[in-house]
């Protein structure tokens, strides 16, 4: 269990079930929790270290609940939208987990201003403490289940909620009008590349791959009446339906605040692994990251075709068997 909570429960906080955690990472350790404990992760490989260890993970939830666990994310405006959340759904307790990387002290400060708290207790660098649900208190915490920014929807605390990231902009100028009938973006977010991708050369097939729940039902409205196919899923073990002429990315590199290159390698090793044996990949990163041993070692051809100081764009063709 998380060193916090087992150190509150043995303080005297007790937690009732219907019981919901919000947010838990592979950091949190909830293995002495009920296993009829709900818990709520969007993000799909997290979820499904949940679900198998047993518990009701879903990737959404809004109904009522007892006492609720938020664990913190590190986005602030994020981290209030959970708090109003859990005082939405629980009639008791709410329990506040964090780092002190991800602001529990400025949160423990502002949330002290509207209620009650109980504890808090420090450790392992960071606080738990709790508080009765008080729903009108956090009204105003209530964030938009949407927002809309240059005529797409996204949704606060996903990747580029608010602009069109300038990488996959920069991937999507490299791009050539036609990439073969079957096409993939893998860590498609909510749809950017994808719905200009349609725009541009319509492919047969597409399939948009992303591993956060919120991110890809943007994406579903984004390319609504399209066609295309949409599977929440980790895009390192996804598997496709067919066998893909082109896989397009722009793919993630890190999970917390540590970059994590094997992440991104990950990605391109999945799309080698779908492509045909004419396939090719096009990929944006950031110029710093090292995939160009992991291209030369997956793919036949690798050329750089584009970039600048900041990102660099790669075309990679006929993957090895």
């Amino acid at each position: 269990m998380s060193p916090r909570l087992d150190l509150a429960l043995h303080s005297g906080l007790e937690l009732s079930q219907p019981l919901t955690v919000l947010g838990p990472n592979l950091a949190s350790d909830l293995s002495t929790l009920p296993r009829e404990t709900q818990v709520v992760q969007p993000f799909k490989p997290f979820h499904d270290h949940f679900a198998g260890q047993g518990f009701a993970a879903v990737p959404e939830a809004n109904d009522p609940c007892q006492d609720a666990i938020v664990i913190l994310p590190r986005a602030k405006a994020l981290a209030r939208s959970m708090v109003h959340q859990a005082c939405q759904r629980a009639s008791g307790l709410i329990v506040i987990d964090g780092a002190k990387t991800d602001g529990v002290d400025s949160l423990l400060k502002d949330i002290r201003k509207r209620v009650d708290v109980e504890g808090p207790i420090a450790k392992a660098h960071g606080k738990i403490f709790w508080f009765r649900s008080t729903p009108e208190a956090f009204a105003d915490w209530a964030a938009p289940d949407y927002q809309t920014v240059d005529g797409f929807r996204t949704a606060p605390g996903v990747f580029s909620a608010d602009g069109i990231d300038p990488a996959s902009a920069m991937l999507l100028r490299a791009l050539p009008k036609k990439l073969g009938p079957r096409v993939a973006d893998l860590g498609a977010g909510w749809g950017y590349l994808s719905a200009e991708l349609i725009r541009v050369s319509n492919p047969r097939s597409l399939h948009l791959v992303e591993a956060d729940h919120i991110a890809l039902t943007c994406a579903r409205a984004n390319l609504a009446e399209t066609g295309a196919q949409f599977h929440w899923a980790d895009a390192v073990t996804w598997n496709a339906p067919e066998p893909l002429d082109t896989v397009i990315m722009n793919p993630p590199f890190h999970t917390s605040r540590a970059a994590d290159p094997e992440l991104g390698q990950g990605f391109i090793k999945s799309a080698a692994r779908n492509l045909n044996r004419n396939g090719n990949l096009w990929m944006v990163a950031n110029r710093h990251l090292p995939y160009e041993v992991t291209l030369a070692d997956t793919f036949v051809q690798v050329h750089e075709v584009s970039g600048d100081n900041r990102f660099k764009v790669f075309h990679a063709s006929r993957p090895k068997p």
